[in-house]
């Protein structure tokens, strides 16, 4: 409780707060995470970017991983921790969320300033000519036939709208992320392993940039050791605990 009461304080202290989400506030939804012993990569590994661009067996290796994948996705619901987020933002209490999930669940919970630095699962988009539709057709059609779809447009090949390893990311969304580190003064780490970079270096840069560190994660991450404070509990639980204790006004 005393954890919980210190987040409360520094929130209600803070001018600029951002939030920092990775799979752990996901996990809390059933969507199963990337790197644990049961995550989504001990059952296959992942197809590179590189690979999807030259190959057609990558590129239906790929599309029979996301259509999987995509059934936990489509029947996930925001939990807590998402609702207390878009709660603070509706109420002028976060600046909005950095995110490196591709599930879109700060949306639906009703976040609005959200930096997606992965992409998106919820939409493919073709490489070609960068057309851009709902990824739940899509995922039927691979899985009626069993071939990688291609654009109707131009025969491009399609790819769910998130960034794949070796694949560069949206540097304008990159540069938003940034921005929004450098100028916080509360940072809060959710559920993120904080290993993959760039994106695991925001929190070090808002740290350095004189903002206060909060780290919510399951697990010891790189960056414990510079944290103001490290919590080892529910992100869902802890958010809304802290939601609950009376914050003044904004």
């Amino acid at each position: 409780m005393q954890d919980v009461s210190q987040i409360a304080a520094w929130l209600a202290e803070a001018t600029t707060t951002v939030a920092f989400t990775g799979a752990g506030i996901s996990t809390e939804s059933g969507i199963p995470d990337f790197r644990s012993p049961t995550g989504i990569w001990s059952q296959a590994q992942p197809v590179y970017f590189e690979d999807f661009l030259h190959s057609p067996a990558a590129r239906q290796e790929y599309w029979r991983q996301k259509s999987i994948a995509h059934r936990d996705f489509a029947g996930a619901q925001p939990n807590d921790g998402h609702r207390v987020l878009a709660a603070w933002e509706a109420a002028g209490r976060l600046c909005g969320v950095i995110t490196q999930n591709i599930d879109g669940l700060h949306q639906a919970a009703g976040s609005r300033q959200v930096l997606e630095l992965h992409g998106t699962a919820r939409e493919v988009s073709c490489l070609t000519c960068s057309r851009r539709w709902p990824a739940d057709p899509w995922v039927d059609q691979f899985v009626a036939t069993q071939v990688a779809p291609e654009c109707p447009e131009c025969r491009g090949p399609l790819k769910h709208a998130t960034i794949s390893f070796g694949q560069p990311l949206d540097e304008t969304v990159l540069e938003q992320a940034l921005a929004a580190s450098r100028d916080c003064d509360l940072f809060l780490a959710l559920g993120s392993s904080l290993v993959v970079h760039p994106a695991a270096g925001l929190p070090a840069l808002a740290k350095q940039q004189g903002a206060r560190l909060v780290i919510i994660n399951r697990e010891p991450t790189p960056l414990d050791g510079i944290a103001d404070l490290v919590v080892r509990e529910s992100i869902g639980q802890t958010l809304k605990q802290v939601a609950a204790l009376a914050i003044r006004p904004v």
